[in-house]
């Protein structure tokens, strides 16, 4: 990435309309059919851990996490990343990622859920969730559902529904 000159800032309320207006071209209208919207209709994005990446003042890519419970166990819901489809392949959607996961063990969450690409995910530590233990509101692609533990053995013994953890709504 060293031909860009990438700036990964948290999200701040003046961002909101620029990030929409980019989710709207990535991923189109059907974006709000998905399980994980189902989550982010309830309860609002963590602002101190989401991210912007710049290049000058030009918006090219965002992610979001927002908190959520595994049954009665805490966690972060990240999503969505996403990067404008010129700036793809270049390491944007990585530095986003890799922040996002920083800032979220540094803060002392203890695990962060997804639904994603594990190919592309686990390069992170992403894996997949097993079988049965973890239930999304509406129909997921579980295959496609994934963990990553930000302090050693923290998904050990959790398991339950997916919601959005209203001690934490705003």
């Amino acid at each position: 990435m060293s031909d860009l000159n990438l700036t990964i800032l948290p999200e701040t309320p003046n961002d909101a309309q620029a990030i929409e207006r980019l989710h709207e071209r990535t991923f189109g209208p059907g974006r709000f059919v998905l399980s994980a919207y189902r989550l982010r209709e309830h309860i609002d994005h963590l602002l101190d851990l989401s991210f912007t990446a710049r290049i000058g003042t030009l918006l090219v890519g965002s992610v979001r996490q927002l908190p959520i419970c595994i049954g009665d166990t805490p966690a972060l819901l990240l999503g969505p990343l996403t990067v404008e489809p010129p700036f793809r392949g270049r390491g944007v959607g990585r530095a986003l990622l890799d922040r996002a996961v920083r800032e979220a063990k540094a803060r002392g969450h203890r695990l962060v859920l997804l639904v994603g690409d594990e190919a592309y995910y686990s390069r992170v530590g992403f894996k997949a969730v097993p079988k049965g233990r973890a239930v999304m509101p509406g129909p997921v692609d579980y295959r496609r559902l994934l963990v990553a533990e930000l302090a050693e053995g923290a998904f050990t013994d959790v398991s339950g529904a997916i919601r959005p953890d209203w001690s934490r709504a705003t």
